[in-house]
């Protein structure tokens, strides 16, 4: 950090002094947030940014006088002369117990959102808050894709129990199968130290962003870049999300319509790379639920660090997301209790692959809509479609045999998700009831309640990460996971079949209305 060295000048044209970490530093007065200090000054990367500047996810969240503040929309001048505390400064014990608390429930998977939560929950801590209802409802200016919250809320009780069990030393293993990417578990990973792109990128890297346009403009800092592209961030639309195809002809015993869906992981694109090099994955410590597969950040960063000579992070925005990443494919199906019918689904590569390998007596009809690029490497995409309108024509979830072989059963009530898998050898149970818990949260939030407004042209309006309807911590049923004895001991990727029982379970337990979202 830049330390105050002899009489500095206050608020005002030169610059003004704040304390971040116990450190007096000076901040030049150049209309920065307080998270582009943080991050791009001094180098602090425990606040991430998963959504700047909108203020809505609560990845960067820090402790202002003793506060938890957003620090993405937070003016830097604001905090002149007040002190900044982020999990860094936080003392060594307490972080530690944090840590710990996450590990041990599983409460932290990719990591990202973990420290800004724990600034949270210290925040709450310090004003001696013991209520489980308030830190639920403290946790609605937070996201997390990954856990469910069940498990955060869980760290929040066990924060200081050291008799908590520990993770086993196949956890990581585990989390892999689970992420579909290699990942890794334990404290450093919960104190937001997975090893994101953004976050390791070298000292003195360009920063690469992409204008409206798509074309990648290149700075000696983001907040440079994102001044030179000018772009305003958009907002919620007013637009309904309707889905985008007929549903085909016939008298069925169940039809089903899904609209677009983000996969709304909080970690943006983002890769590096030196000249001549190979660039960091974007993948970093977590799958995007196979959001990133296809991500262009790496490329991008390798041929702009061969042609300036230098490092380069490539790194998108929120919006930037939105617009160019893959979407959930929507599909329109009919179909009869024996199996047979029509699922009509937007043209994606591998999808008629993936719905054929659970439901080989469905027709796949792929149809041509404007609209933004899909994926069928997306979380269980098509396949789970299929799962869910089988069961509802049907008119019983049964269990989920997923493509990896894994088997799942889910029952939904209005208080109480029950869950039970069977995936191999769990070689560790935080970690797969973590996964779980989290897929059965995600099935559960895209049932009821996400979506994205697409207009007629094809182009994504809802561009902040609120508007996805990502259902909020307290929001869900309690969701119970059972791991059943598999005579197969070959570990097996169990959370996707969670996630599609548990879709197929909580559409039949709303009654199986034709569109999604259903409405909560």
């Amino acid at each position: 950090m830049e330390k105050k060295d002899g009489p500095q000048p206050g608020s005002g044209s030169d610059g003004y002094v704040v304390t971040v970490d116990g450190s007096e530093v000076v901040v030049p007065d150049d209309g920065r947030s307080l998270l582009d200090v943080l991050r791009g000054q001094l180098g602090v990367t425990s606040p991430k940014d998963g959504c700047s500047p909108q203020g809505q996810c609560g990845c960067c969240t820090v402790l202002v006088d003793g506060q938890p503040r957003v620090s993405c929309v937070t003016p830097a001048r604001r905090v002149a002369g007040r002190t900044v505390t982020t999990l860094d400064g936080l003392e060594v014990d307490e972080r530690t117990r944090w840590a710990d608390a996450f590990t041990r429930t599983g409460g932290s998977q990719c990591g990202f959102c973990t420290p800004g939560i724990i600034m949270r929950f210290s925040g709450l801590r310090s004003a001696e808050t013991t209520d489980t209802d308030r830190v639920t409802r403290s946790l609605a200016a937070h996201l997390c894709r990954c856990t469910g919250w069940q498990t955060v809320i869980e760290a929040w009780d066990t924060f200081g129990d050291d008799e908590a069990p520990r993770l086993n030393d196949r956890a990581a293993e585990r989390a892999t199968i689970e992420g579909r990417s290699v990942q890794a578990v334990g404290s450093e990973v919960a104190l937001g130290k997975g090893g994101f792109a953004a976050d390791t990128a070298p000292a003195g890297a360009l920063v690469a962003v992409p204008d409206r346009s798509g074309r990648w403009v290149v700075a000696e800092t983001l907040h440079e870049a994102r001044q030179l592209v000018g772009k305003v961030q958009g907002r919620r639309t007013t637009v309904d999300s309707v889905p985008p195809l007929d549903a085909p002809p016939g008298s069925w015993d169940a039809v089903l319509r899904t609209t677009w869906v983000e996969p709304a992981y909080l970690e943006t694109d983002s890769a590096w790379c030196e000249p001549g090099g190979e660039p960091s994955s974007p993948l970093a410590n977590g799958g995007a639920f196979g959001g990133k597969v296809t991500s262009p950040v790496g490329g991008v960063a390798r041929e702009l660090a061969d042609e300036h000579g230098r490092a380069v992070l490539a790194l998108m925005s929120r919006e930037d997301t939105v617009h160019l990443g893959p979407k959930r494919p929507p599909v329109a199906g009919g179909a009869m209790a024996d199996g047979t019918g029509i699922m009509r689904v937007v043209r994606t590569p591998g999808i008629v692959e993936a719905v054929r390998a659970v439901a080989p007596n469905l027709t796949v009809e792929e149809v041509d809509v404007a609209g933004p690029p899909t994926s069928a490497a997306i979380r269980a995409a098509g396949w789970a479609e299929a799962v869910v309108l089988l069961a509802g024509a049907r008119g019983s979830a049964g269990p989920v045999v997923s493509p990896d072989g894994a088997v799942a059963e889910a029952e939904v009530t209005d208080d109480l998700i029950s869950v039970t898998v069977r995936c191999g050898d769990p070689l560790d149970k935080t970690v797969l009831c973590s996964y779980c818990i989290g897929a059965a949260h995600m099935a559960w939030s895209w049932v009821t309640s996400e979506s994205l407004a697409v207009d007629d042209a094809g182009i994504v309006s809802d561009l902040t990460v609120r508007s996805f309807g990502i259902v909020r911590a307290g929001e869900t049923p309690r969701i119970d996971v059972t791991i059943e004895r598999d005579d197969d001991e070959q570990p097996r990727n169990g959370s996707d079949a969670v996630f599609a029982a548990v879709a197929a379970a909580t559409w039949i337990h709303r009654g199986t209305p034709a569109d999604w979202p259903t409405g909560s």
